[in-house]
């Protein structure tokens, strides 16, 4: 990435403002700038800087201090918010397709303002409209334009009442009529009723919505997807034979109208399928195309990915709360909305412990493949290949010998491959042991779930996590002067994760003896520590890795990522530290004034 100009360094990224948090910035050991320029780029910090502009400069967007929004208020604005957006936002369509890195900064950006906004911007034109789009053909093309101008507006419903994150066994049917050339959509109970559906409470008009699909002859091929009308896009009174209605208040994420929906027998045109996958022909014949290797492997990864970031944000949160005691449990500080908003990700689009099968079941399956056919354990990403060598890693043994040699990343790479052959070996056992004792294999794998498959799929995405943040920050297009902070990273989280699956190292037997477990804490604890030099003999060349820790670091590493004060609306986050000198006032807009105030932790006084 060819370095920018000084003008525009100082355009896309001004300097910070002055204050307490200044000292400590001065003690970093790389500029913060920098590495927003390497990890971004120009473009993108360019696209984050014009879209929090423009939410700061327009009315709609104004912050509404010191009283909290009704129900039906909060939904309005955020609705109102949702078409701003897409008729002013510097991301085009074709940007999006070009590079969907500019999706996810717009999200981001627009998350950082408001998760309720982000959600519902995300649900219609991304859940939905890339739904159409990529599982759709050529045949439904034609809403793409009526979805960007808001003509219609979506939602996505998988979840049923009793079947949120089981989709094998939804209800919803979809029964093939030849005569007529329809499918007959039907909720046969309430148990069967799409649930928490967001933006169908109030404002979708049609909804991708997921059912079992019947030929003739009663057939069931499976779970597929239909483009379904379910509202009048201008009374938005529901369609006939559609029942949908809003599920109320949540604990967060209010500004999003989550819904329900029944159909009974809905007759929906046979083009209404997204046939990317599987297709209908008019007489009524199922034609399906060869399912990627790619995609399963794809699959897994996501399956696990999503836990491991929603359970670590969830727990970031929370220790970040906890260390801003009675500051941190003020509503004005919005950490609390942080931890709300969050907290859904831990069950929407399925709970996290149901998707941790997901990707233990494709590793268990590689093993099966393995053992019956000899087939090589390798994929298209490679994110399993390690496992090509899994008798003779099962063999290998803690070995590092000083605190110093933890910090190369060899040492948790190999401890990390070490525990998923140890947990799939265990898996594999457990769910043997259970079949054997006349479980079934559904049985099988939900009693092999809690103390085997659901940590060896948790482990396996840290193990692809470390080894990809460990290959990015070793790249040869990294500055100099960010190595050496980008590899402390690097290494702390690494030692982090892997130091909460001691007892499962010990237990395995990789570790042995105290000094192996006292080897992890200690290094976790060196690197984020306040610089000072190496302490220990005979490590001269980790001297430059260690000699400025982490702790300087800090304040610099949160202003590389933070948003502008205004996205951010948290007195006690202020760029410029000052939490309890500066005037800051908290009131509802329109209140009379009474002179100038302070905020002492996050309390507005005179």
């Amino acid at each position: 990435m060819a370095a920018p100009s000084e003008g525009d360094a100082a355009s896309l990224l001004p300097d910070l403002p002055g204050g307490p948090l200044q000292a400590y910035r001065a003690r970093a050991s790389f500029c913060w700038k920098e590495l927003a320029l390497f990890l971004e780029g120009e473009d993108m910090l360019r696209l984050k800087k014009s879209i929090f502009s423009a939410l700061e400069d327009d009315p709609l967007f104004a912050r509404s201090h010191g009283h909290e929004l009704s129900l039906e208020k909060h939904r309005e604005l955020t609705f109102l918010r949702c078409k701003w957006v897409l008729g002013h936002a510097p991301v085009r369509v074709e940007d999006m397709v070009r590079n969907p890195l500019s999706v996810l900064t717009l999200i981001t950006c627009l998350g950082t303002y408001d998760w309720s906004l982000a959600q519902k911007f995300l649900l219609h034109l991304l859940v939905f409209g890339f739904a159409i789009y990529k599982s759709g053909s050529e045949r439904h093309l034609e809403y793409l334009p009526k979805i960007l101008n808001m003509e219609i507006f979506g939602c996505f419903a998988v979840t049923e009442v009793s079947h949120g994150s089981n989709a094998k066994a939804i209800r919803t049917t979809a029964h093939y009529d030849p005569t007529t050339e329809e499918f007959i959509l039907h909720s046969p109970d309430f148990e069967a009723a799409k649930f928490w559906v967001g933006n169908m409470g109030k404002t979708a008009t049609h909804a991708v919505v997921f059912a079992q699909l019947y030929t003739p002859g009663g057939r069931c091929h499976g779970l597929h997807s239909f483009l379904v009308q379910i509202r009048n896009p201008k009374t938005l009174l529901p369609m006939p034979g559609v029942m949908v209605g809003d599920v109320g208040k949540k604990l967060g994420l209010n500004g999003v109208d989550n819904g329900f929906a029944m159909f009974h027998k809905v007759r929906i045109p046979r083009q209404a399928l997204l046939n990317q996958t599987g297709d209908v022909t008019p007489e009524g014949t199922y034609v399906t195309p060869f399912k990627a290797e790619l995609g399963r492997e794809i699959h897994a990864l996501v399956s696990g990915s999503k836990p491991l970031a929603s359970w670590t944000a969830q727990r970031g949160i929370q220790e970040c709360r906890e260390a801003c005691g009675g500051h941190g449990y003020l509503a004005v500080n919005r950490l609390g909305d942080l931890r709300n908003e969050n907290d859904p990700n831990c069950t929407y689009e399925g709970d996290n412990n149901v998707l941790l099968q997901q990707t233990s079941g494709y590793l268990l399956g590689l093993l099966e493949l393995r053992l019956q056919g000899g087939a090589r354990l390798e994929s298209p990403l490679g994110t399993v290949d390690f496992l090509e060598a899994y008798p003779d890693i099962l063999n290998q043994r803690f070995s590092c010998p000083s605190v110093a040699g933890c910090l190369e990343s060899s040492v948790p790479l190999a401890a990390y491959e070490w525990l998923v052959c140890y947990l799939l070996r265990e898996s594999v056992q457990k769910v043997n042991q259970e079949k054997r004792s006349g479980s079934s294999d559904f049985e099988a794998r939900n009693n092999s779930q809690v103390y085997r498959c659901r940590s060896l799929a948790l482990v396996f995405l840290e193990l692809t996590v470390v080894r990809r943040f460990h290959e990015y920050v070793h790249q040869p297009s990294v500055p100099p002067p960010l190595r050496a902070v980008l590899q402390r990273l690097s290494a702390l989280y690494a030692l982090w994760s892997l130091n909460q699956h001691m007892a499962l190292l010990y237990r395995g037997g990789y570790f042995s003896g105290e000094q192996a477990g006292k080897m992890i804490e200690n290094a976790i604890l060196d690197l984020c520590a306040q610089g000072s030099p190496w302490r220990f003999a005979g490590v001269a060349r980790h001297t430059d890795f260690v000699s400025q820790q982490l702790k300087d670091d800090a304040v610099a590493l949160v202003d590389v990522i933070a948003p502008p004060d205004f996205i951010l609306d948290s007195p006690i986050g202020r760029a410029d530290g000052e939490l309890y000198k500066k005037p800051l006032d908290r009131r509802p807009s329109g209140e009379p004034s009474a002179g100038a105030g302070i905020v002492v932790g996050g309390v507005f006084c005179q």
